[in-house]
């Protein structure tokens, strides 16, 4: 479903010059949870960015199903990310004068297409906030208002879920529930999650934990735990 071949990012000129991403190869299967972790700086959110079409490799290629990413104009780019992705990140990016309905229906709305309400208001629901569609973000928790953003990011049904750090502004139980909520939510659509974290116990939700240091993959685990994962970050030197 996500695939790098060979992917090297570049930032800067010269001597400031830094490779994010020195030849990554690396394919996510359609609907499995890969969680992506490494050290600060190790290039996992570069990697995101572009497996998600947010970014344009230097060198390689990136395909997300059918499609091949630098084959796309920006127009077509933004088309695909908006009706076949989905995108859930640390700031909820929520609109405080907005009710949580009128946020999950922004971005269609921006788009150009109108949802039902009742679609709207079902995956409200399938996020635990039916009774909270009214209310706008001031009057929510933190965790409340992450579940408005996954419930925005899966309105539109997407193939493909990335997600960066996306319970990093949670305490642990609010973080808990968001990352049972994606896992149920994979599990039943059949959709595909990519997730950038720093957290083992986050990771451990994944079927696969990749990991990154200095722009290059660094081994993975199947079936993770959170001790596994964190000794082998400690390994790692984050």
């Amino acid at each position: 479903m996500v695939h790098l071949d060979d992917v090297v990012r570049v930032f800067g000129r010269g001597d400031g010059q830094v490779r994010a991403l020195d030849g990554v190869t690396l394919s996510m299967a359609r609907g499995t949870f890969t969680a992506i972790m490494g050290p600060s700086g190790s290039g996992k959110s570069t990697l995101l960015q572009i497996a998600a079409g947010l970014d344009r490799p230097t060198q390689g290629r990136a395909r997300l199903d059918s499609h091949a990413l630098e084959r796309l104009d920006e127009k077509r780019l933004a088309k695909l990310r908006r009706e076949e992705l989905g995108f859930v990140f640390q700031s909820f990016n929520l609109l405080g004068a907005l009710t949580a309905e009128q946020n999950v229906a922004l971005p269609s709305r921006l788009a150009g297409r109108r949802l039902p309400r009742s679609a709207v208001r079902a995956v409200l629901a399938q996020v635990g906030l039916e009774d909270r569609r009214g209310h706008r973000p001031a009057q929510l928790s933190g965790g409340q208002q992450q579940r408005v953003a996954i419930a925005r990011a899966l309105v539109s049904e997407p193939s493909v879920v990335f997600a960066d750090e996306p319970t990093g502004a949670l305490d642990t139980r609010s973080g808990r529930a968001v990352l049972a909520l994606l896992r149920e939510t994979i599990d039943a659509s059949g959709a595909t999650l990519v997730m950038v974290t720093h957290d083992p116990s986050a990771a451990a939700w994944a079927d696969r934990v990749v990991f990154v240091a200095d722009g290059r993959l660094a081994g993975e685990l199947h079936c993770p735990t959170a001790e596994q994962v964190a000794e082998r970050l400690t390994g790692l030197g984050a």
